[in-house]
């Protein structure tokens, strides 16, 4: 009946051509559509062109976002194979309007976000024709690696290859070779397992040939309020492919490759916080500039995550702080 009656509402209205589809206030590009956002139709629809689902979630402001939507999306052949292979439907994080997902039920869209555990914006998931979800992308993914993302659901890979093992060898261009290091990692031997009133655990996983991991360690670890937060915590590093030997946060002998692998990381740079009894709380999968990594130590550092689980509600009350004591907000730089 809802959708009957909304299809009939759009049956009424005039518009003299179709309208863009939104984020909020943002347009987003021609690559996305409209729908009554009954997701298993959409699905079914979808699947007659040989077309799956595409849910990207957004929010007005978001820096990432609109680095996303100039970069990636301003390219004719991720456009392409976008308009080829997908139904590109977005949503606004804190956004009110319902949505059905395929259980039947009707959500608000931030709801939504909520019950599929999204926490970055931007954030894409990629579903098959029965609405499970095959890959997770979090965060910026530059275009290539956006590329080779899209390709995993694309060509129907999943029952081939997990997502981390299909991103592992997409090459990052213009990087440096090596791995860069820094004195407040930890050394070996690696044992990660918690004491007793010790420190919480980061885990900062990276690769050689990538870019934002070289970006990181450039700028990002070199800011003042990122180094303050940081030495909450104990730091290791380890290169998504290396053998080296570890003792895992709880207990388990293994090797940085087998762990990354079991943790599902597919991202590189990939920071995973581990609390004081060695339990993982949080994560980061996504590129991030200065303030927002930084802010993602004092998330977890301070306890604030077991209060707000929202990590982007932590970011916008943190910012809101800072403008009320004049202090210089740089979302970018």
């Amino acid at each position: 009946m809802r959708r009957s009656l909304a299809i009939l509402a759009l049956l009424i209205a005039v518009s003299p051509a179709p309208s863009l589809a939104q984020v909020g206030d943002e347009i987003l590009p021609p690559a996305f559509t409209e729908t009554l956002l009954e997701l298993h139709d959409d699905a079914a629809d979808a699947a007659k062109s040989g077309k799956r689902l595409l849910l990207y979630f957004g929010q007005q402001g978001c820096p990432y976002c609109k680095e996303l939507m100039q970069t990636s999306f301003t390219q004719k052949a991720i456009t392409d194979k976008v308009a080829k292979h997908f139904v590109a439907i977005g949503f606004d994080l804190f956004g009110d309007r319902e949505v059905a997902w395929f259980d039947g039920k009707i959500r608000r869209e931030k709801e939504l976000a909520k019950f599929l555990k999204v926490q970055f914006t931007p954030t894409i998931l990629l579903l098959d024709e029965k609405g499970d979800i095959i890959a997770r992308i979090n965060g910026y993914y530059p275009p290539h690696r956006f590329s080779a993302a899209l390709d995993y659901s694309a060509q129907r890979l999943e029952k081939k290859l997990a997502f981390a093992e299909h991103m592992k060898p997409v090459p990052q261009t213009g990087a440096s070779a090596t791995l860069n290091e820094q004195d407040f990692f930890m050394k070996p031997p690696f044992d990660l397992r918690r004491k007793a009133g010790g420190k919480p655990l980061a885990v900062l996983f990276e690769s050689r040939h990538c870019a934002p991991c070289d970006e990181l360690h450039k700028e990002g670890f070199k800011r003042e309020a990122t180094q303050a937060a940081m030495s909450r915590f104990d730091v290791a590093r380890f290169a998504l492919s290396a053998k080296d030997k570890l003792t895992t946060p709880d207990g388990r002998s293994s090797t940085a490759e087998a762990w990354g692998r079991e943790l599902k990381v597919s991202y590189t740079p990939s920071v995973l916080f581990f609390d004081g009894s060695g339990k993982e709380v949080f994560r980061l999968e996504a590129y991030l500039r200065p303030f927002h990594f930084a802010s993602s130590f004092e998330y977890v550092g301070s306890g604030a995550y077991k209060k707000e689980p929202e990590f982007q509600r932590f970011l916008q009350h943190k910012a809101e702080h800072m403008k009320e004591r004049g202090e210089k907000l740089e979302l970018w730089k």
